[in-house]
């Protein structure tokens, strides 16, 4: 395990990104929404489920593949979408992509990438995700999707649970936007972090200057310190299932919904023609007051899930979690703020070593279980 020995569990790999990180970065990917009832309510929720062991059982050959839109995978995990990765290690797009490549699972690129995703395509051999946030010029957004298709993303995941921005204060206390704005308490912060000082943003700024959004067009794309020029790529807060029908209607890959929390959401996605529904509550980033997707997976499941491929995600921090998702019925289970802690305290290695040890837990936690297979899992 090299220079990861001493991270034995997803909260290590956190504590260990905590020291490495700026505050102002490490807390925009680590906290919650408001109050963050929602991120302290997920972990409760998810610590509660008991699932059913059956002993006796010849364990030695258990398999966790799980076969998801058609292609079999060495476990069900995907590595969901998240914003500036880029900021957080140097290339840290191309460094989770190559993590997921190597386990063999999907990474879904998200639209906030400070990597083009032809460049995670070209330099990392992963199977690719595109997520999308609809822009207030559709014609715009239709081009990122076609743009999209081409560099080889196998589905587009829409996040439809962000209409507006969450409210989050203690961004406003660590000096942290986007556009990012200079201040005193922002440049003490970055001033203690030498180490990501100097491996990631001035590395960003040698090699490719100021960091920005990848994926926005050239004219509008700046710097993420300075304001954007143009409000064509902000995102739409009037998007409806009339955007749906027409990403249907353009994108030739699988399409998923990410943020779905209702039974009603649900069949109106399968009204509509996607392959695939995220029930999530965005990790407790967006709205407090939402319920956890523990709490909305067995109702939806038992709805659609013979229908559609139905993954879950929000609060994962050991294998037994993914344990309980695929219990509750999820096929699949996306993955964001673990693999951000792993490729915070060393890149593709360790992204890598946080995923290695979610596959362990998830292995020993079946052969307690008496499961041969995802399928075996069972609620007590």
């Amino acid at each position: 395990m090299g220079s990861f020995a001493h991270i034995l569990s997803i909260e290590d790999a956190r504590k260990a990104a905590k020291r490495r990180l700026p505050r102002l970065l490490f807390e925009y990917i680590d906290r919650g929404a408001e109050d963050e009832i929602s991120i302290a309510a997920n972990r409760e929720r998810l610590d509660a489920i008991e699932l059913a062991p059956s002993v006796l059982i010849d364990v030695t050959g258990r398999s966790m593949a799980a076969e998801l839109f058609g292609a079999v995978q060495p476990s069900p995990l995907i590595i969901a979408p998240t914003a500036v990765a880029g900021l957080v290690w140097h290339d840290g797009e191309i460094a989770l992509a190559k993590a997921a490549a190597k386990a063999g699972i999907p990474f879904c690129v998200s639209t906030q990438s400070i990597t083009p995703i032809e460049r995670i395509a070209a330099e990392s051999g992963a199977r690719l995700w595109f997520q999308l946030y609809v822009w207030k010029n559709r014609q715009r957004t239709l081009a990122l999707i076609d743009r999209a298709f081409q560099a080889g993303a196998e589905a587009l995941v829409l996040t439809v649970d962000t209409a507006v921005g969450p409210i989050r204060e203690y961004n406003l206390r660590n000096g942290f936007s986007i556009p990012l704005k200079p201040s005193l308490r922002a440049g003490i912060d970055v001033a203690l972090h030498p180490r990501w000082t100097a491996n990631v943003m001035l590395r960003a700024l040698l090699t490719s200057g100021v960091p920005t959004y990848a994926h926005y067009p050239d004219e509008f794309r700046t710097p993420i310190g300075r304001k954007s020029l143009s409000t064509e790529v902000d995102l739409a807060p009037d998007v409806t299932w009339d955007d749906v029908r027409l990403l249907r209607e353009r994108w030739k890959g699988k399409l998923i919904l990410k943020g779905i929390l209702t039974v009603e959401d649900a069949e109106k996605a399968l009204a509509h023609g996607v392959d695939g529904i995220v029930v999530s509550n965005h990790g407790a980033r967006n709205l407090d007051c939402a319920p956890g997707p523990t709490d909305a997976l067995p109702a939806i499941v038992a709805a659609v899930g013979e229908k559609l491929e139905v993954l879950a995600d929000s609060g994962v921090r050991r294998g037994a979690d993914i344990a309980r998702f695929i219990a509750l019925g999820a096929k699949g289970v996306m993955i964001g703020r673990a693999t951000l802690f792993g490729v915070a305290i060393g890149g593709a290695d360790g992204a890598s070593h946080v995923l290695n040890l979610l596959h362990q837990q998830l292995s020993a936690t079946m052969g307690m279980l008496g499961a041969r297979e995802l399928s075996d899992i069972r609620l007590a």
